[in-house]
């Protein structure tokens, strides 16, 4: 089971209250948790992905055992530790300015 943690705003438009639990089959990718993520909670759809191109909104991180997968293919592999369900797959909203 994949925990993913979302930002609040996200969480209230997929109308969940903490973390949501997503069952992958192998190999779990970026992708494959975005596409699930995406079919459990349409109300996401084109929020974190693009609707046409399916790349990365410009202002959503994610992140994965302390690392920062956002600029990583979509095909990349999941830690064991988020596979396993020990660690979540973090989608962060990040801010811009100064």
């Amino acid at each position: 089971m994949i925990r993913v943690v979302l930002p609040y705003h996200l969480r209230t438009l997929a109308r969940v209250p903490g973390e949501v639990v997503l069952d992958i089959p192998s190999p779990v990718t970026v992708g494959a948790v975005l596409d699930a993520l995406e079919t459990r909670h349409p109300a996401l759809r084109g929020t974190i992905r693009d609707h046409g191109t399916l790349k990365r909104r410009p202002f959503i991180r994610f992140f994965a055992c302390r690392e920062d997968l956002s600029l990583d293919s979509p095909e990349t592999v999941l830690p064991d530790a988020v596979v396993s369900g020990t660690e979540p797959f973090l989608v962060v909203g990040a801010m811009a300015g100064g």
